[in-house]
């Protein structure tokens, strides 16, 4: 017995000798042992999956690997702005239920929900059993995590009474109006409409709410900033740009490097990041706060956070004239 449940952790961890079929029998055996689902279940809804290239070609070039200045352009637009507008004008009272109840401002919500997939009209098109078992038994680089996401969409499928083979999200996985992985709809969606139903596929209201909870779990400042641009000088503050998400620093740290703020004040003991960005032919720096690296827990991205901030102010702006 503890050998085959060593063999079954050692191909579940992804251990780039194993297979795919024998990652697929061990994500089989912890299903059935683990989780208590009948063999046959598990394995005849796998044997409807398909591996799909384009899924694999897709998270190969991901839009967050372009530059800023290539980036920002897809999501800051007049067209995507006016749409926003028109959501949080149609929702105002659900979005500000949200923000008084979940302490999670109107603009980051309706900023998120129109990055994510322009308020519902492109949710994704794919299968999220095939982008899963495509990801979690075909792709090295990230098959742990897809995998356990797909052991999570079973749960969630079982939980929800979905139809597993019959879900549609991104090349990714994700799903509904918020672009939910699996396991963030089991554990953050709410019911914000009270129909007894947690639907983030078709219902904007849960969206809302659930975009909201999932902001206030991961530890949103209510009143608090997202992000100030800054001025550097010298060669010192880039000691101080890393690609790791963590706040390794403090205000009093950029300071001394030469990284300066016109018009807002940090204690010399507030944690930041100091994030630098590449325009077409000069660099753009900025330093971020707290609730910057919140938005880094929805996409693991400086460039996504900076984006969804930056609508966010547009949408403020706008929806306040």
């Amino acid at each position: 017995m503890k050998i085959i449940l060593s063999l079954t952790l050692f191909l579940f961890s992804g251990f780039s000798l194993a297979s795919p079929a024998q990652l697929k029998q061990a994500f089989i055996d912890e299903m059935v042992s683990k989780h208590k689902f009948e063999r046959t279940y598990v394995e005849q809804t796998l044997d409807q999956a398909q591996v799909n290239q384009k899924i694999l070609e897709a998270i190969a070039r991901p839009w967050e690997a372009k530059p800023w200045h290539q980036y920002y352009p897809i999501f800051l637009t007049e067209k995507r702005l006016e749409k926003g507008l028109s959501f949080w004008k149609t929702h105002q009272q659900t979005l500000e239920r949200a923000e008084r109840e979940l302490g999670i401002p109107a603009e980051i919500i309706v900023a998120i929900i129109g990055v994510e997939t322009f308020y519902g009209s492109y949710t994704g098109k794919y299968s999220v059993l095939d982008a899963l078992n495509t990801l979690g038994f075909h792709y090295p680089p990230r098959a742990t995590f897809f995998r356990r996401e797909l052991g999570e969409l079973f749960l969630l499928a079982k939980e929800e009474k979905f139809d597993i083979t019959s879900l549609k999200g991104s090349y990714a996985g994700a799903m509904g109006w918020g672009q939910f992985i699996s396991s963030s709809y089991r554990h953050y969606a709410i019911d914000f409409d009270q129909d007894g139903v947690r639907d983030l596929l078709n219902n904007p209201v849960d969206a809302i709410g659930s975009v909201a909870n999932y902001f206030k779990r991961h530890g949103w400042k209510t009143g608090e900033n997202v992000a100030y641009p800054v001025n550097v000088s010298g060669n010192k503050h880039k000691n101080l740009v890393s690609k790791s998400l963590k706040f390794s620093h403090t205000w009093q740290q950029l300071a001394a490097a030469g990284v300066t703020l016109d018009g807002h004040t940090l204690t010399p003991e507030q944690r930041v990041k100091l994030l630098e960005f590449k325009q077409a032919g000069s660099l753009e720096y900025w330093v971020g706060l707290p609730n910057f690296y919140v938005i880094t827990r929805y996409n693991h991205s400086p460039l996504y956070a900076m984006v969804v901030y930056q609508f966010s102010q547009q949408l403020k702006q706008g929806f306040a004239q």
